[in-house]
């Protein structure tokens, strides 16, 4: 026998059912043995085998089962205390054997809490012992047969917690511990300080955010004065006040996440499911937000100020938070499972070479070469994957311009942060309602030539733009840097001549190849690894082109990995090829190289 307990997402709801069955498939639809009719569930999501020694789960599905965070490959032996992610339902598995003993456990406890109080021990039914192993908060006690209901419930509830700790709604109620409220109690505070304090039509510009949480938290204070019979005792009204004003004006459960600086990436799948990225692993988080319409008004506060929107007929954006972290939202019908955000922090201290030399993601002779290489005005393309750190690069080799020279940053979503004096910013605009208005990364390359920069910094290069920041870095605006999507530096050049043809000019293959030859110098490959560590592993020149028309790379600099270590970490160094790069003696001749040797 098995049973498996789940919380109803809609109404917050504990279910509990039991199984004689070997196999209990999970889904979405009827001919599963446990029905779970949310559309974040597959049709046929995962299935459960008892065996008289263990049970084991696993996954049948597109959108993978998840044990403590972790999706399930294979077979998976689990127990009560596990917590089991299958859509946007956390489940708990016991086995008989775990139920006998807790209720062997508690039929034990109020015996003896029986005879401390001289009553017979009779009084209760075999049904509540039955019942308290799964919700002994209500606890099937005949009414008026026992004057501590709520008390002996609460030691109940702490025994079970060692079984559900990673239970996702299960909710340990200590005598004398605050625990969070549930979650359609915070929905009822959320809509009824919305009814007071009509946030839509508040003119916010006029109205200090100090002055508005101050007048929000008098509100919830008198709210929560209102329900307070409804309010259980266990629940800490501090926390909820903070969990229903950061909802209501701020980004909800994201702030506290935005505040630790040991993640680096927010993801939010749905108001149920939220992930974060901590040293360079994702992990599942267990907080919500109320409602999809929550999550949604978090998406509108962060893009309203920047003049962007989202809706049916805009259904993505990009945009940034105020600190300069990168933002990306989709909502329906995009995002099939509700309104989705991706948020890429920065570290509030802007990192220098020196950070990345310390954090292992360079060698010194890497770090040194690509400064000399800055300060010799070359043109520099950093290539790698999502979330491999471009842009984090990006920002460190900007930093050794020198301060004396003009330079123009342009990117999708302002991110880069420029010790320099003399920056000039410019950001892409989103078309308005009629379709009008747009402004493109291509359309401010174009005009950024007309504004007499000294170096273009563009964010990232995927489309037509390619093809004129070739021509800039070709027209004497040597020293610029860009980035791009790529898992190798021959990769690079060859997404760069299909980005080239994105343009529209119908141009030879070999006048492209001339181009990129001509005007790249230094392709840096930056990756991530799948023990979370990111790493230069390429600094490659490009040399011309071959007797064919190809383009030539010779590797200054290579990762080799020697093997992965016990802890699971990937071990390895950055080697020098012998390969010396042909632009050395114009570093001589600026002065930048003394000693003759370029690190």
């Amino acid at each position: 026998m098995i049973r498996i307990v789940y919380r109803d997402p809609e109404s917050q709801r504990e279910i509990a059912a039991d199984f004689d069955a070997e196999h209990i498939r999970v889904g979405r639809e009827g001919g599963n043995e446990l029905v779970l009719p949310y559309m974040e569930v597959s049709r046929y999501h995962a299935e459960f085998h008892v065996t008289a020694t263990a049970i084991t789960i696993t996954d049948r599905s597109t959108n993978g089962t998840f044990v403590n965070g972790e999706r399930v490959f294979g077979k998976q032996i689990i127990s009560g205390v596990d917590r089991i992610g299958i859509g946007n339902c956390v489940l708990s598995a016991y086995s008989e054997a775990e139920l006998h003993a807790a209720e062997a456990q508690q039929q034990a406890y109020y015996q003896q809490q029986q005879q401390q109080q001289q009553q017979p021990a009779e009084q209760y039914p075999a049904e509540y012992y039955q019942q308290a192993a799964v919700d002994p908060q209500h606890a099937l006690v005949p009414a008026g047969q026992h004057p501590q209901t709520h008390e002996l419930a609460a030691v109940q509830q702490q025994h079970l917690a060692a079984q559900m700790a990673h239970h996702a709604a299960a909710q340990v109620i200590v005598p004398g511990a605050m625990s969070a409220a549930p979650v359609d109690l915070k929905r009822r505070i959320h809509r009824r300080l919305l009814q007071y304090m009509d946030l839509k039509t508040l003119d916010m510009g006029s109205v200090q955010e100090e002055e508005l949480r101050g007048r929000a938290r008098n509100l919830l204070v008198d709210i929560i004065g209102e329900l307070e019979a409804d309010i259980e005792g266990h629940v800490d009204r501090e926390m909820l006040i903070k969990e229903v004003l950061d909802e209501a004006l701020g980004l909800g459960p994201l702030e506290d996440f935005l505040d630790d600086e040991s993640i680096t990436e927010i993801m939010v799948v749905n108001k149920d499911s939220i992930y974060v990225e901590r040293s360079g692993r994702i992990e599942f988080t267990g907080k919500t937000f109320t409602t999809h319409e929550a999550v949604l008004a978090v998406i509108e506060r962060i893009i309203t100020p920047l003049g962007r929107r989202i809706d049916e007929s805009s259904p993505l954006v990009d945009a940034r938070l105020k600190d300069g972290s990168r933002v990306n939202a989709i909502i329906p019908p995009l995002a099939i499972k509700g309104p989705c955000i991706t948020i890429r922090k920065f570290s509030k201290k802007s990192l220098t070479i020196e950070d990345l030399v310390g954090f292992g993601s360079m060698s010194p002779g890497i770090a040194s070469f690509l400064e000399k290489c800055v300060r010799g005005h070359l043109n520099i393309f950093i290539s790698g994957g999502t979330g491999s750190g471009k842009t984090t690069l990006l920002n460190v080799l900007s930093s050794f311009i020198p301060n004396t020279e003009r330079i123009v940053t342009i990117e999708d979503a302002a991110e880069l942060r420029l010790p320099q004096d003399h920056v000039v910013s410019l950001e892409t605009k989103p078309s308005n309602l009629e379709g009008k208005g747009e402004y493109t990364i291509r359309d401010l390359v174009k005009n950024s030539l007309r504004m007499r920069p000294d170096r273009i910094v563009v964010g990232e290069c995927r489309g037509g733009e390619a093809l004129d920041m070739l021509q800039a870095m070709n027209t004497g605006h040597d020293g610029s840097l860009t980035t791009g999507h790529s898992n190798s530096p021959t990769d690079m050049i060859a997404r760069l001549e299909t980005m080239v043809l994105m343009a529209g000019m119908d141009l030879p293959v070999r006048a492209i190849r001339e181009q990129i030859a001509g005007a790249i110098h230094v392709v840096v490959q930056q990756s991530r690894f799948a023990d979370g560590s990111r790493r230069v592993t390429h600094v490659s020149e490009i040399v011309g082109l071959d007797e064919d028309g190809r383009v030539m790379i010779e590797d200054v600099f290579r990762f080799q990995q020697r093997g992965i270590s016990d802890e699971g970490r990937i071990e390895g160094e950055i080697v020098m090829t012998g390969y010396i790069p042909s632009f050395i003696p114009d570093l001589i001749n600026k002065g930048l190289i003394e000693d003759g040797s370029f690190v």
